[in-house]
This record gives structure tokens, C-alpha cells and sequence, in this order.
């Protein structure tokens, strides 16, 4: 069983930042992927960063810029730094974790979800 907790959402102003944190705890083994997404009412769910194979990253055309996906090894957490924030982003930020549990199973776990509001 792998438990994802996610913390630093909140309401901020246009051009404001925030700091996503999303820790893993649990039966791991190893950890093969890590990534954010988001979710805005009535739209679908969007990868916004993540991290591909070892230390590869990948962001959305929106983020590129603007947030920076990072991640500590030893606390199986990984971070979500967003700068210049604009109303778009306001969504629910989704952390999504990938890897194997001691018992060799594959997991693919998602993080309850963190509400980012940018408004004035």
C-alpha cells in the first residue's frame, strides 16, 4: 500500500507563487515516476511537469518558464514551484507517483488533491 499526501495549495494574487509538496510513504520499493497534473472545472485532466526516466523532465507548454518540478530522493517527495501564476492555473493539482512495492508489484498512485485558486 503506497499513501500519497499533498499539502501547499492555496488562494494567491496574479504573479504570486506557491510550493506543491507531495510526499510518499508505504511499501516502496522504488520510485520510476513522479509527475503533477491538474484539473480545472470542466475540463480533463492535464499533466502539467514530471519526471521520466532517471532524471528527465517534462513540462506543459503552459508551465515551461514558469514552474519547476524537483524532487528528494531520500523523503520520496517530490515539489511542484510555481511562479507567475495566472488565473488559468487555477485548477486542482493532482500528485501522481509510479514505482514497485516490496512485494515486486508495479504501483501507480495519486495524491488526494490540492485546490490552487489565482485570483485578485
Amino acid at each position: 500500500q503506497v499513501q500519497l499526501v499533498e499539502s501547499g495549495g492555496g488562494l494567491v494574487q496574479p504573479g504570486g507563487s506557491l510550493r506543491l509538496s507531495c510526499a510518499a510513504s508505504g511499501s516502496i520499493f522504488s520510485i520510476y515516476g513522479m509527475g503533477w497534473y491538474r484539473q480545472a472545472p470542466g475540463k480533463q485532466r492535464e499533466l502539467v511537469a514530471g519526471f521520466t526516466s532517471g532524471d528527465s523532465t517534462n513540462y506543459a507548454d503552459s508551465a515551461k518558464g514558469r514552474f519547476t518540478i524537483s524532487r528528494d530522493n531520500a523523503k520520496n517527495t517530490v515539489y511542484l514551484q510555481m511562479n507567475s501564476l495566472k488565473p488559468e492555473d487555477t485548477a486542482v493539482y493532482y500528485c501522481n507517483v509510479e514505482g514497485l512495492t516490496v512485494w515486486s508489484q508495479r504501483f501507480d498512485s495519486w495524491g488526494q488533491g490540492t485546490q490552487v485558486t489565482v485570483s485578485s
